[in-house]
């Protein structure tokens, strides 16, 4: 048995789906684990990425399970993580080098989220990330929430953006219950709200048959990667070339006006406050990018 902790959340869950696919194929008479929240990690068993779901999150203490063949670590690169996976009695454990282990390949700060885990395990594509696809003709899918402020573009341009887009094509905005307000504030602006009323796999299936998919760097954006919906994505504080789309590159418009050439070209992904970086794409930029991708 290969045990394999990613116990994150769905854009993360997404980003590791190649480097468990690699796996797959590496031991392919090895049943896989994944370790990772219930409801994400259900997402992908059923669509048989994985074998099996071991439930739980982030850093708690792993439930019990007998000592896998392998234990991989697609997690993180701190120490924390790789003493939860210890502690299962793996006959292998795998991971990038770290506080106590220091075998492993070396974590590189500049490299983008897929690539990093296939790097890892020796296996996985860019390709490997899609999941599906859809019909290509449902509303267009605003998503204007985000778990930090730093990743939320402010409320009022996805307004304006969203009454210019109602005129032409119908607009639905998704999120969560915690976002209700974000969908009321769309819905004025002549969205149908949908945040709170879906299961991730009717959320998958709106983004999977859109029109078109608008949002920041969120979950949402990963499903419109794995079903290839188009997508327009507002990107920061966090760089697309770490957390963008790494395949359709035809499919995904990106907006990211950060300097790579700068230090402190990355910002504070948990913050409160709107990441200056985002705050500077304009609404027509927006607007620009969904006429340009004939949406």
């Amino acid at each position: 048995m290969i045990l394999a902790l990613r116990a994150l959340g769905l854009g993360d869950l997404l980003a590791g789906v190649p480097a468990l696919r690699g796996l797959r194929r590496l031991h392919p008479e090895q049943r896989l684990v994944l370790a990772a929240p219930r409801a994400v990690g259900e997402f992908l068993r059923v669509r048989g990425v994985v074998d099996e779901v071991l439930a739980t999150s982030w850093l708690d203490p792993l439930p019990p399970v007998a000592a896998p063949d392998l234990a991989v670590d697609l997690h993180g690169r701190g120490p924390e993580s790789r003493a939860l996976l210890a502690a299962t009695g793996p006959r292998e454990l795998l991971g990038f080098a770290t506080d106590g282990w220091p075998d492993g390949p070396v974590w590189v700060r500049d490299e983008h989220e897929v690539l990093r885990w296939c790097r890892l395990v020796g296996a996985g594509t860019p390709q490997d990330l899609r999941l599906g696809s859809g019909t290509g003709t449902g509303p267009v899918v605003v998503h204007p929430g985000a778990a930090s402020g730093s990743r939320r573009w402010p409320v009022d341009r996805w307004a304006r953006v969203v009454r210019a887009l109602a005129a032409h094509s119908p607009v639905v905005v998704t999120g969560t219950a915690d976002e209700a307000h974000l969908g009321a504030a769309l819905a004025r602006a002549g969205a149908r709200d949908l945040c709170g009323t879906q299961s991730l796999e009717e959320l998958a299936r709106t983004v999977a048959d859109a029109r078109l998919v608008l949002s920041g760097d969120t979950g949402t954006a990963h499903l419109a990667t794995a079903f290839g919906a188009p997508s327009v994505l507002l990107f920061g504080p966090t760089p697309p070339h770490w957390w963008g789309p790494a395949v359709d590159a035809h499919l995904h418009t990106v907006l990211w006006h950060g300097d790579p050439a700068a230090d402190d070209y990355v910002g504070d992904p948990h913050a409160d406050e709107v990441d200056p970086t985002l705050a500077r794409i304009g609404v027509e930029e927006v607007l620009a990018a969904v006429a340009a991708l004939g949406r």
